[in-house]
């Protein structure tokens, strides 16, 4: 399995990412609500219907008539602007999130690496706690050296063994993990395919903080600012009462004759002309202008301190592979040829051995963090 094939799993089966494609259609069904005209209201009354039995046909009359809202002020065209708003921000969400599970895949993918690398790491310690192991286990033989170094090199060899079991557990919930962002609770890939030595060059600062800007978390503030905007213009639009036309027809029983009638109703905006609504929505559209630039701000300062933590990795790698690797690797050598000569004893072996198996876990863990970090 590689990387590519992971995203596009995720892309592809991402119960959660799925969630939000959803929610962006339903948006697109509130934008196509927010166009449709009020219904008209049909209105059928009569009277003189309580004692119809005992009334004469004549004393009765019956209406018919229908009214329609007619909406004043923009509130239809506002009710769109704003429904158009929120699809917008249902899109950045949407891209936000997809962003998040991209990253979310790629660093449980770096995790199955490390994973797999660490389940390697471990069993060349075993074999070379074995290896230790039957040298003194020899030696002994030979009446070289006590039998208490080998209990010590066969105590050795079995946590060498502990740690390959614990390494091969974290490495089947990585893979767990993994398959989880695609909806799959046990994954059938049999290996992840990458290099965790493979190192990405950092680029410039300044050319990530220009990038920064279109990031959907930041992007999407746009979309929030004019839905507020919206807000404003839909409570101001509500300050103007609509109006009410109707039409109709009366007949009148006693002289078999019909009547028409047309009328027009009209709220008097006295004591109700939204004037909280209005001031509401205006106040929310100060505070979106200041939570974007707390949102660019809070970014800002997070990709500063991913960039120098990366910085200060690569610096740390750099120096294990130069330095502290090599020094391990060369120590342990001369100490095992040295114990197998009689030089040095057991002890001098099991440190080296100890020195190297943590130089090697530091610099995994340092690739880890960079991969990560990346």
């Amino acid at each position: 399995l590689t990387l590519r094939d992971a995203l596009a799993l995720a892309l592809e089966r991402s119960p959660e990412l799925g969630a939000f494609s959803q929610e962006v259609r339903a948006a697109e069904g509130a934008v196509l609500q927010a166009g449709v005209l009020p219904n008209p209201v049909l209105e059928l009354s009569g009277d003189n219907l309580r004692n119809a039995r005992k009334a004469e046909a004549g004393d009765r009359t019956t209406t018919l008539q229908i009214g329609q809202l007619i909406e004043l002020g923009g509130k239809r065209a506002a009710r769109i602007r704003l429904a158009e708003s929120g699809r917008d921000l249902a899109s950045w969400d949407y891209e936000a999130k997809r962003l998040e599970i991209l990253s979310a895949v790629a660093q449980r993918f770096v995790d199955v690496l490390v994973g797999q690398s660490r389940e390697a790491l471990a069993g060349e310690s075993v074999a070379l706690a074995a290896q230790v192991a039957d040298a003194v286990g020899k030696r002994v033989q030979a009446g070289k050296v006590s039998p208490v170094e080998e209990t010590k090199a066969r105590l050795a060899l079995a946590s060498a063994e502990i740690e390959l079991e614990q390494a091969k557990r974290e490495l089947a919930g990585a893979r767990k993990a993994l398959g989880a962002l695609w909806g799959e609770a046990n994954p059938h890939f049999g290996k992840a395919a990458g290099d965790l030595g493979q190192l990405a060059a950092l680029p410039g600062y300044e050319a990530l903080a220009e990038r920064m800007r279109s990031n959907p978390e930041l992007a999407r503030w746009a979309s929030e600012i004019s839905r507020r905007q919206a807000g404003v213009d839909a409570e101001r639009a509500k300050a103007i009462p609509d109006v009410t036309v109707s039409a109709g027809v009366t007949r009148f029983s006693q002289f078999d004759d019909r009547a028409y009638m047309v009328g027009i109703s009209i709220p008097i905006p006295i004591f109700d002309r939204n004037r909280g609504g209005i001031l509401e929505a205006n106040r929310r559209l100060d505070k979106a202008s200041d939570e974007r630039r707390a949102v660019e701000a809070r970014l800002g300062v997070e990709l500063a301190q991913s960039y120098q933590r990366l910085a200060a990795v690569g610096a740390e790698i750099q120096t294990l592979r130069t330095t502290l690797l090599p020094g391990a690797q060369s120590a342990y050598g001369a100490a095992t040829k040295g114990y197998q000569l009689g030089k040095f004893g057991f002890l001098d072996v099991l440190d080296a051995q100890r020195s190297l198996f943590q130089t090697r876990s530091q610099h995994l863990r340092a690739l880890a963090d960079y991969q990560r970090g990346v």
